[in-house]
């Protein structure tokens, strides 16, 4: 058995809010923290690795997972499915290691939901200010004028769902955040729920205590 069991790390916010930054961070401090590989029925794009980057399936093999709740979330986007297959995930944080997951709002939900939830961590990443935000996108240099008034409008309901998270931090000062989230982390990891080792401790307790009577 393991010192402690692994967390399922949820991080989400606006584009722009610095949620890629701080999960690479995060793994840099930390390289047993892996990503999630979603699942999708979408066709590879050039140079995308099955199993890599993505857990490549047909349709048909992707909804019979989910209707065998192989999958701890899910979502149909631009004519696509998405997921996190559930196996993968079990059997990481059952050997101790965290398992990141760069989701929206919806698929935090279904994990938070699902028979992994007491060993998830949600944290939501919002931005100093909507001028900020914007400011960030444009700088990026990524997307034209029509995709940044996209995501900028999309942003408000990315932003709506904040309270739902256990933590939120405002990320005006990236080393600050930085440092705020892995003391999050390594909290977590501390929690009773995360220790599977516990129980067996206090019962070796109680018996050198009732030897010693």
């Amino acid at each position: 058995m393991t010192d402690r069991r692994g967390l399922l790390i949820i991080l989400s916010s606006p584009s722009g809010a610095g949620k890629s930054t701080l999960s690479r961070r995060l793994r840099d401090w930390d390289d047993s923290i892996s990503f999630s590989v979603s699942a999708t029925t979408r066709a590879p794009r050039e140079g995308e690795v099955d199993g890599q980057d993505y857990h490549f399936m047909e349709e048909g093999a992707f909804k019979r997972a989910v209707a065998a709740g192989d999958m701890l979330e899910h979502a149909h986007v631009f004519g696509n499915f998405y997921g996190s297959p559930r196996g993968a995930v079990e059997a990481a944080i059952g050997q101790g290691r965290d398992v990141l997951f760069d989701i929206d709002w919806q698929g935090a939900q279904q994990i938070q939901n699902s028979v992994l939830g007491p060993h998830t961590l949600s944290i939501f990443i919002l931005p100093p200010s909507i001028a900020e935000l914007k400011r960030r996108l444009i700088s990026r240099g990524q997307d034209g004028p029509e995709v940044i008034a996209k995501r900028m409008q999309k942003s408000w309901d990315e932003i709506s769902h904040w309270a739902e998270y256990d933590y939120v931090l405002i990320n005006d000062d990236l080393e600050a955040t930085d440092a705020k989230l892995k003391s999050i982390v390594t909290a977590a990891r501390l929690k009773r729920v995360q220790q599977p080792g516990l129980n067996a401790h206090v019962q070796r307790l109680q018996l050198e205590f009732e030897e010693r009577e």
